[in-house]
């Protein structure tokens, strides 16, 4: 269940492992900003308020150094313009990689021109190449053109929903040209928190047959919940979005789009707590801790490790 016989990939993206078996390395936890509703924008000619902004990173650059779990922060921009203002200021503020977040490919191309431009394409990741785009040909060479290394690839089929159905809206992807660059992870698409188990499953399946890094934007499963805030209230809320991003980012997931920035201070300890589970799942099956420092469990439970290792656990091939 937790080791595949396919080689798994492990791609290197400004310095963060991405890939590999199930609890080899932790998730990368991809976080938002200037996203709709965020409360730091002031407008979308990009006037936000800049100290909060980075609060909110440094924030997240702490939690990641406590827990071990990367991090890097997807900026959301409805313009080019607006775009450029965010990647100023963040590379500015952090050594974090970064992406940027817009819908309109037109847009986004424009975007990413920018960053080719500042020379920064070792700490960018372009989200996404996905099945919607009508010549995603054209848009690999681009890419190509432009220097950019590392991309996400969004996998999903309208036509058919199930986990084989990302599978092969992946594969098509692909063949289009889609797998010459130096980094690619796939996004397996929740549409809503249940389908989130397919999004899972599709991570599996994946890495059975290709061995390319998974995840999924498990915060879409939560945050468009939107009427269960008035149920359960904003306490509730917190905790069910805590258990999903924890448990989704545990079964064979390699990234996460995380949501908001600000949802770090409880996304990052149950992402830790998530996979020090995974960790002991694996020792379980496998009879092996992986020797990552940035493991939570390493970061945590040495002790408990060592005894583990001495003997007091269960023996490799038992």
């Amino acid at each position: 269940m937790f080791r595949f016989k396919t080689e798994q990939k492990v791609f290197t993206f400004s310095g963060i492992k991405i890939g590999g078996q199930p609890g080899e390395n932790p998730p990368l936890m991809i976080s938002s900003m200037f996203h709709n509703k965020d409360k730091i924008v002031q407008d979308r000619k990009g006037n936000f308020d800049r100290q909060r902004a980075k609060e909110i990173i440094k924030k997240q650059e702490e939690l990641s150094a406590m827990t071990g779990i990367p991090g890097m922060v997807a900026m959301v921009a409805n313009t080019p313009e607006e775009a450029k203002i965010y990647i100023d200021f963040y590379l500015e503020t952090t050594d974090m990689p970064f992406g940027i977040d817009m819908w309109v490919a037109e847009q986004r191309a424009k975007a990413t021109e920018y960053v080719a431009q500042l020379g920064v394409q070792n700490k960018f990741l372009y989200n996404s190449i996905t099945p919607w785009d009508k010549d995603i040909k054209g848009q690999v060479q681009r890419l190509k053109d432009l220097g950019i290394k590392h991309v996400v690839v969004q996998a999903f089929d309208d036509q058919d929903q199930s986990p084989a159905g990302r599978l092969k809206s992946m594969e098509s992807i692909l063949a289009q040209g889609a797998d010459a660059f130096d980094t690619i992870i796939v996004d397996t698409s929740v549409m809503n928190l249940p389908s989130t188990s397919f999004s899972l499953i599709a991570n599996r399946i994946i890495k059975e047959k290709h061995g390319l890094p998974c995840g999924g934007a498990y915060s879409n499963g939560t945050h468009m919940w939107h009427e269960i805030k008035n149920q359960w209230g904003l306490d509730g809320f917190k905790a069910m979005d805590a258990v999903v991003q924890g448990m989704a980012s545990a079964l064979w997931s390699d990234f996460n789009f995380c949501g908001p920035a600000i949802t770090a201070p409880r996304v990052f300890p149950a992402v830790a707590s998530a996979h020090m589970l995974l960790s002991t799942f694996v020792y379980d099956e496998t009879g092996e801790i992986y020797e990552n420092p940035n493991l939570p469990i390493r970061k945590y439970f040495g002790d408990f490790i060592a005894k583990l290792q001495e003997g007091g656990g269960r023996k490799k091939g038992k």
